[in-house]
């Protein structure tokens, strides 16, 4: 069910609409006469600094190659404040870019904002029958497409084979597998078994979805997150923790699991394709082979990982509709997203990408593509994006003892019925 447009967001698309679709002054040109692609095409890039904003830049650059009256301003913006830099832009009418990198549960909520160009019937979508129908899902919004999808992605545990190799085990198969191996791996080299980041409650999700949970199901508007299911998935990872068998955090997760992970000071972390060139640069991976990775552990349900990945929009205030178009087609072409998977190991979105030498010497992406066809999607609802944070914050006080996984659970659960106006 669509979402009522609020009055801000009505004022701001109808103020798109009168403008022309003007966004910024540098942003402008077109087509020429001859069909000749030129002016200024802003894009904001959301990926990992220091890694793969590089490779997305130099990719970038080959479109300006191949349409030299076009100059594509790269800008990076750092991932977590993406999502409400470009609606406070959007909404007034000055500094969004042509085109954003757009985490997939954001595309929904932009579209329903009104702030991004619906793309059926131009350039930016070519040969969609190519695209995975799992990528697309997150693309469709109120039965019209609003992104194409750059990359894919699931997660999966991340280990130290030499690690591995001295604790004499094998990569867990399951939650209590997976206590059993941190024992050991304690036991016979000192180390922490697994670093489960604490401030980001995406890496919750494949224990929420191991123990048959969710956080809504759109079909019928409801919230489950509090359902039995959820407070168990909250007791296994707080439990992980007690244990030993995990180490946690509160703050600046990210950088402390991948430290931690790099420098050898734990055997595991839970992680995602977008995570291996960094860990690559660790003093652990200096020979890549001692890389191993494996599916996440199951719960008590089974195995859930996660259904992750960016897509690329085009702001509907753009100046320059048809270079953005062209932009975006570019930049998920087949031979784009089979350069990321060389160079990156990212997963592409195109079918016929996987079948490219960079994607098949791949062994991530090679790993990584069975896990994302099985994936579990999350509900393609403008409010996707929003539910992450309360989630956060209650994954945030389990961990650290704060608060019991049963009014974790019941916590979240109120602040989504507060959000979703209607659900049970």
């Amino acid at each position: 069910m669509r979402r009522g447009i609020t009055a801000t967001a009505l004022v701001a698309a109808l103020a798109l609409a009168a403008t022309a679709c003007g966004s910024d002054d540098e942003s402008g040109g077109g087509s020429k006469s001859s069909g000749e692609l030129s002016g200024t095409v802003t894009w904001w890039d959301t990926s990992n600094v220091g890694s793969e904003d590089k490779v997305f830049k130099k990719i970038a650059e080959g479109f300006e190659k191949k349409h030299p009256k076009v100059d594509v301003k790269y800008v990076s913006v750092p991932f977590g404040d993406a999502q409400n830099k470009f609606k406070n832009a959007a909404q007034a009418g000055s500094g969004a870019p042509d085109v954003i990198r757009s985490e997939v549960a954001w595309t929904p909520e932009f579209a329903d904002l009104g702030y991004l160009a619906p793309l059926d019937g131009t350039a930016a979508l070519k040969d969609q029958d190519d695209f995975l129908k799992q990528a697309v899902a997150s693309t469709k919004y109120d039965g019209k497409t609003y992104a194409v999808p750059q990359v894919i992605d699931s997660m999966g545990v991340f280990y130290n084979k030499k690690l591995f190799k001295d604790a004499g085990v094998e990569p867990p198969a399951n939650i209590d597998e997976l206590k059993t191996v941190s024992k050991k791996i304690k036991d016979k080299t000192g180390k922490t078994g697994l670093y489960l980041r604490g401030d980001d409650s995406y890496y919750f999700l494949s224990f929420l979805y191991g123990e048959g949970g969710d956080l809504v199901d759109a079909s019928s508007q409801t919230v489950t997150v509090d359902n039995a299911a959820g407070a168990k998935a909250f007791g296994v990872v707080k439990d992980l923790v007690d244990s030993g068998a995990a180490k946690t955090d509160a703050t600046d997760g990210w950088e402390n699991m991948m430290q931690s992970f790099k420098n050898g000071d734990v055997a595991m972390m839970i992680n995602g394709p977008w995570a291996v060139a960094d860990t690559l640069t660790g003093k652990e991976f200096s020979d890549k082979a001692n890389l191993g990775i494996s599916t996440v552990p199951a719960g008590s349900a089974g195995q859930g990982a996660p259904q992750g990945g960016h897509n690329l929009a085009v702001y509907a205030g753009s100046k320059n509709l048809e270079a953005s178009y062209a932009f975006v087609d570019y930049m998920t072409s087949v031979e784009a997203q089979a350069q990321t998977a060389g160079e990156l190991n990212l997963l592409p979105t195109r079918t016929s990408a996987y079948a490219k030498q960079q994607a098949v010497d791949s062994e991530i992406v090679q790993f990584f593509k069975p896990v994302v066809e099985t994936a579990v999607e999350r509900p393609w609802i403008p409010e996707t994006g929003s539910l992450f944070a309360p989630l956060n914050t209650e994954y945030t006080n389990v961990l650290t003892g704060q608060t019991t996984p049963e009014k974790a659970a019941k916590a979240t659960g109120d602040s989504y019925r507060k959000l979703l106006k209607g659900w049970k």
